[in-house]
This record gives structure tokens, sequence and C-alpha cells, in this order.
């Protein structure tokens, strides 16, 4: 069977080299679970929120790995940022996506923000903003499953697949199995 793809091999996401593959992601996805757990001592009151696109089967594969451990089945949802976003002026164009808070509501609870790419910050603040219009969780962490650094603004992620240094020039392309038919991190661009 031929190894789906983003694109064709000349496709520009295929650009730059592999730094997690399947194996890498899914290793990274057990050992932030398991690290929720530890930090939340099991699986009690948590809540997931993916932030689309990517953020959100994320969540749902980092459920799954908890109820596997736990057999407790964690709530997940989506969280839409893009009302929120403080870019919308020089990019109005933005989809809407999808908010989709579980049954149990956030009030109370311990709600882990899921994104794929930490980089400056903004889209994380965009998720406190929209959360905070949803309840009062007890507590708000992030999930990240790569942390590429170059913070704009005060955002450390709570638990990190793969911290990344990278240049400003250089490009993260997170993909995945739902979205576009493979699990890989790759980067590209930076100087040669």
């Amino acid at each position: 069977m031929a190894e789906p793809t983003a694109g064709p091999p000349d496709h520009p996401d295929r650009d730059g080299r592999v730094v997690l593959g399947e194996g890498d992601i899914s290793r990274a996805l057990r050992r932030m679970a398991h690290e929720l757990l530890e930090r939340n001592k099991g699986a009690d009151d948590l809540v997931l929120l993916g932030i689309p696109t990517r953020g959100v089967p994320l969540a749902r594969r980092l459920a799954d790995t908890i109820e596997r451990v736990e057999g407790v089945r964690v709530p997940v949802g989506s969280l839409d940022v893009t009302m929120y976003r403080d870019d919308l002026r020089s990019q109005p164009t933005r989809p809407m996506e999808h908010t989709d808070i579980p049954d149990t509501g956030v009030d109370g609870r311990i709600v882990v923000l899921v994104d794929d790419v930490l980089y400056s910050g903004r889209t994380v603040r965009s998720a406190l903003d929209a959360l905070s219009d949803l309840g009062r969780p007890r507590a708000v962490r992030l999930a990240v499953l790569v942390d590429r650094g170059h913070r704009e603004l005060p955002v450390r992620a709570d638990h990190v697949g793969k911290n990344l240094p990278t240049s400003h020039s250089e490009r993260v392309r997170v993909c995945l199995a739902e979205h576009d038919g493979l699990d890989e991190v790759r980067i590209s661009g930076g100087e040669r």
C-alpha cells in the first residue's frame, strides 16, 4: 500500500525535513496523557478543548489514551478562537470554526487547551478570552504537540510533546491523519 501524503512530492507542504514521524507523535501524546493524569492525580474533572483545526484531533487522541490508561472517558470539545483573534483586521477572511463544549461544561473543571504548535502565544490568549465567555474553570492548562519558541506574550505550555527551537523564517507544519492523511511534523525554510 502506498504511503498517504499531504500532497504530491513537489507540494510545498512536503518541503523540509521531518522532525517527528508517526511513532514520535504517538509516543509524545502518550507521554503527555500520562503527565496530565499525574498532574491532575487522575482523570476527575478534566475537560480537553482542542483549538481548531489540528488541536481537535490531538485532544481526541489524548482522551483516547487517557481512557485506555484510566478506564474513564474525559470529555472532549473544540474551542473556536476566530472572533477573539487580534489580527482580524489584517486577515479578515478567516473561516469560522466550530465550538463544541461538552455537556459537563467548563465551570469548576480543569480545562486543558490543546493545540498543535505554540509560537507567539496569541492563539492561546485568544483561547483564554473565548473560554472566559463560556464559564469559569477551576484551572486552565495548555498542552501542545510542538513548542517552537518566539513568544510575544507571557505564555508557557504545561505539557509539550516536543520543544523545537526554530528561527522566525522557518515554518513548522503539523500533519495529522485526520486532516492530511499522515502523521508527521516538518520544518522548512530558514537559512541554509
